[in-house]
């Protein structure tokens, strides 16, 4: 009965995540992210290079971005037609910009960004406690199986086939899950552990990070209630986000 009761509750904690993960439509940037039409207009008649940076500039000057481009430009989204907010891209699946993006994941057919990485996360490690309660509570008759111990019937071929499906997957599902722990604790997404993000005077790999305990909060939220629940509870919009770094200029 206790064994039962645990697989339901694992069961049920990663269909929900799962089911999150999917259907939850990943968020975009606010009108106030697009350019007007005005803008567009002078966009496209100025040549490409500092006139259309100037462009950007004087549309971007009330927005909060800190974030730059390689060259020191204004991140912008020739396809979407907006000035894009700090740690959001555009995915060439969805053909969208999605707020701080995270990558597109085949396995769960959506973009994980801002709106569902909580959701992700907890599918991670549900489904690993899910395989590996499903292979420790297998591993005794794994055992008779290999000692002849289990009587000769069709049933040994699902035992063994069960052991080696959720351990494999444990394997798999403990590095990525592993993986995401350490991005979370640093607080970065996987674009920005390949492509730092550049600021305003430098690039810097740990610009958003706030130490571990901050870090865990900016996706898990202030509510620990909440924190091991498929529910939407990160911080912020996913336009802008704090940073670690310290400016001069009071005003910024």
């Amino acid at each position: 009965v206790l064994c039962l009761v645990a697989y339901h509750i694992f069961f049920m904690l990663f269909v929900w995540s799962y089911w999150k993960t999917v259907f939850t439509l990943p968020m975009n940037p606010s009108k106030e992210f697009h350019l007007s039409y005005s803008d567009k207009e002078s966009l496209e008649k100025e040549p490409r290079g500092e006139s259309q940076q100037e462009v950007l500039r004087r549309a971007a000057k009330d927005l909060p971005i800190y974030t730059r481009t390689m060259s020191g430009a204004i991140r912008y989204c020739d396809r979407c037609h907006l000035v894009k907010p700090d740690r959001c891209h555009h995915c060439s699946v969805c053909d969208k910009c999605i707020l701080k993006m995270d990558h597109h994941c085949p396995w769960v057919n959506n973009c994980v960004g801002f709106s569902n990485y909580k959701f992700f996360l907890l599918f991670l490690a549900y489904s690993l406690l899910y395989c590996l309660f499903i292979a420790a509570t297998d591993l005794q008759y794994f055992i008779k199986f290999w000692t002849n111990g289990l009587p000769d019937t069709q049933a040994k071929f699902h035992i063994m086939f069960l052991f080696f499906a959720a351990a494999m997957f444990s394997v798999s599902l403990s590095s990525l899950f592993g993986y995401h722990c350490w991005l979370v604790s640093k607080n970065k997404s996987t674009l920005e552990v390949f492509r730092a993000p550049i600021f305003r005077h430098r690039t810097d790999k740990n610009g958003f990070s706030l130490g571990f305990s901050k870090n865990l909060r900016q996706v898990f939220g202030d509510e620990k209630k909440y924190w091991l629940l498929p529910v939407f509870s990160s911080l912020g919009d996913g336009c802008s986000f704090p940073t670690c770094l310290v400016n001069q200029d009071p005003e910024q």
